[in-house]
């Protein structure tokens, strides 16, 4: 008989387990008394911080290692730290072998730790680096006491950088202020400590550092502030110039001597405390004796020494070392020619508005004394002396006297002073009158336009161009008639020259500021051998001249005659229209100097004349450097 399937209720029933079954499955278990109670949150939190701690610094010194090994990976062979390429520097002195200025880096000679006197070394490393010679490149303890000074004095005032450090950043990095600039020189640093010995490291910092004024390494700073070799620095330079590496340029003693002095204390305490010096021994520094070098001379030989500097390579080429150039210039002639047109132009610029002045002093050799470009040098480096071309007025007038005298005039050949038409130009002279029948010396004398207007028509202006053209002008010259009068426009350098060669008796001049130049090692790259133009002017053709030129100063009616000195002198007035340009140029004792007045932007002056002004600077300066 079949069996009938369960019913769906029967078969749920089934699955069911028993009761007692499922009591005991529901029922809670009892805990192990062994498992330990769940950690405070205050201790988890630190194991977590903890942990995450040690795996950031885990991580950040695997980053930290890898770049230090992108880094070294980069590290250059070790010879380059001994050849690296910089600017030749260029030191000009004056006439008197005093040193005038100098243009790019100036480097000394390379010195041996052996050759220093201990006191520098003991200087540099009390206050720079006092681990120096425990450290391995980085003082740690260095800079952790300069993270915890500048803290509690609430700014930076100290540094960790080991003088290592310093020694990479010199010779491989830039100055920028990054985390990766300081990483190279972490580098760099280690680097250096493994391949260099602690001398050589000291060695290469100290010729090589920046000491302000110009000048890289120790020897070319102790010539620059104390005119002395490295080698023989006493202890109270040494100190100054250590002194100088926190900052060369508040620290400078030519320039702000008060605060070098007290810096220069600060590193005698820095040896002191570091064991160099005695209680005595530092007293006894403090009261040393530091003689200053002279200072720069003053902003106005700097237009001497710009012009002087284009001119370098014509005579010695590619420069590819530091050079020295002995120059003409000298130095009491140009303190006297700075000071004079300053003190004129201050008094009497505002009343008769007049705000430039130049002035050029020129020996009978062609030699520069004396060159002043411009009352402000540090404002306006434009040198008027040899690049502004101004009308020269009347001072052009010798040419045409010289043309007429060559052409077989005398000082006595007369000419009608009378109303003259030249196609519609009608010129004048200063005071609207005619004389009639006046000579060429009483053209010269009185500056007169007319006649001198005639000299040249009759003479021809070809004759008078070139004459001017033989005595040194080089700017163009119109070929009409009013060039006469000085309309066209040339350099105060020029007409000087020009006037110079009257007082060398009618040598040729050519103007020159550079007797030699010499490598520092003396080597000599060119050295001036005479101008060997020779005569260029008919000598009985100079002594009429030059007697025109005398009575120009002497004679009561010359233009000229505010220019008077004790010495026998001579020279001319130059005056341009509207009194835009007033001149006064003349010579004596084999000296010649050439004054120019007026306004860079040619507005007109309150009628200041060449017989004015000009002729008294001209009167005052000459008679100061004159024997």
């Amino acid at each position: 008989m079949a069996r009938k399937p369960p019913s769906f209720e029967n078969a749920r029933n089934a699955k069911k387990p028993p009761k007692e079954a499922v009591s005991a499955a529901a029922a809670p278990q009892k805990r192990s008394k062994s498992r330990k109670k769940p950690l405070p949150n205050s201790v988890r939190y630190t194991v977590t911080a903890m942990r995450w701690g040690i795996n950031l610094a885990l991580w950040a010194a695997i980053f930290i290692g890898g770049v230090l090994l992108w880094y070294g990976s980069q590290l250059p062979n070790i010879d380059v730290v001994y050849d690296l390429k910089r600017r030749p520097s260029v030191t000009m002195l004056a006439a008197d072998g005093q040193v005038l200025t100098t243009f790019g880096t100036l480097y000394g000679e390379t010195v041996e730790i052996k050759d220093l006197p201990p006191e520098l070394i003991h200087a540099i490393v009390a206050t720079e680096d006092r681990r120096f010679y425990e450290h391995g490149g980085i003082d740690f303890r260095g800079i952790a006491r300069a993270a915890v000074t500048n803290i509690t004095q609430g700014h930076l005032s100290q540094g960790g950088s080991s003088i290592t450090q310093q020694l990479a950043k010199n010779l491989f990095l830039s100055n920028e202020r990054t985390l990766t600039r300081k990483l190279k020189e972490v580098v760099f640093a280690l680097w250096l400590e493994h391949n260099l010995s602690k001398e050589e490291i000291l060695r290469l910092y100290l010729n090589r550092v920046y000491f302000g004024a110009g000048t890289f390494g120790v020897d070319a700073a102790a010539q620059r502030y104390f005119q002395r070799s490295s080698r023989e620095l006493n202890v109270a330079e040494s100190a100054m110039l250590i002194g100088l590496l926190k900052a060369p340029s508040k620290f400078n003693p030519l320039v702000n001597p008060e605060r070098a002095e007290r810096r220069k204390n600060e590193v005698l305490d820095n040896m002191q405390e570091a064991g160099y010096l005695s209680e005595q021994d530092l007293a006894l520094a403090k009261q040393e004796t530091i003689n200053l070098a002279a200072g720069r001379t003053e902003l106005g030989a700097r237009f001497f020494a710009d012009w002087v500097f284009d001119q370098i390579p014509q005579f010695a080429g590619y420069i590819n070392e530091d050079i020295i150039v002995q120059t003409t210039l000298d130095r009491n002639a140009q303190s006297i020619a700075e000071a004079t047109l300053k003190k004129h132009i201050n008094q009497e610029g505002m009343a008769h508005n007049i705000s430039q002045g130049s002035l050029l002093t020129l020996a009978d050799t062609g030699a520069v004394l004396a060159m002043v470009g411009g009352t402000e040098y540090q404002y306006s480096q434009f040198n008027r002396a040899t690049q502004a071309l101004r009308q020269s007025g009347s001072s052009f007038k010798i040419f045409v006297a010289l043309a007429a005298l060559q052409a077989g005039w005398t000082p006595e050949t007369t000419i009608t002073d009378k109303p003259l038409d030249i196609d519609g130009w009608k010129p004048t002279n200063y005071d609207n009158k005619f004389r009639g029948e006046v000579t060429l010396k009483q053209m010269i004398v009185e500056s007169l336009n007319v006649p001198a207007v005639q000299i040249a028509k009759q003479v021809g202006m070809s004759a008078v161009i070139t004459m001017a053209r033989k005595l040194g002008v080089t700017a163009p010259i119109r070929r009409d008639l009013s060039s006469a009068l000085g309309t066209s426009e040339a350099t105060l350098l020029d007409m000087t020259t020009a006037y110079s060669v009257l007082s060398a008796d009618g040598q040729g001049v050519i103007p020159f500021g550079i007797e030699r130049i010499q490598t520092r090692k003396g080597e000599t790259l060119y050295e001036r051998a005479g101008n060997g133009l020779g005569q260029v002017l008919d000598e009985a053709v100079v002594v009429q001249m030059k007697s025109m030129l005398q009575d120009v100063i002497e004679s009561p009616i010359g233009t000229g005659k505010g220019a008077r000195i004790t010495h026998s002198a001579g020279g001319k007035t130059g005056t341009s229209q509207d009194f835009r340009d007033a001149w006064f140029i003349g010579y004596s004792q084999g000296i010649t100097t050439g004054i120019w007045l007026g306004n860079d932007d040619n507005a007109p002056m309150d009628k200041v004349t060449g017989g004015s002004l000009p002729a008294r600077i001209w009167k005052e300066y000459m008679g100061e450097i004159l024997p």
